[in-house]
């Protein structure tokens, strides 16, 4: 996993994942997707609670739903 920057957890083939990365993009920061299905503990972590945002520095995570504006806000904008 990366040393700083911001994690998506995710699925492949969700809806609200995929909503959630569109935000993410268009917020313009730098970021990497893992797909909890590849991790037994990820999924345990993160399964009911996906897509979160997660901001490897502070380990800050930001939990499904948001949008824009609670985006803003989490990556400090």
């Amino acid at each position: 996993m990366p040393s700083n920057g911001y994690i998506l957890f995710h699925t492949d083939a969700c809806h609200l994942c995929e909503l959630a990365e569109e935000l993410v993009k268009v917020s313009g920061i730098s970021y990497v997707k893992y797909d909890i299905c590849d991790d037994e503990d990820l999924a345990e972590q993160y399964g009911i609670r996906i897509p979160v945002l997660k901001q490897v520095d502070s380990d800050n995570e930001l939990n499904w739903p948001f949008d824009e504006a609670v985006l803003k806000n989490f990556l400090g904008a």
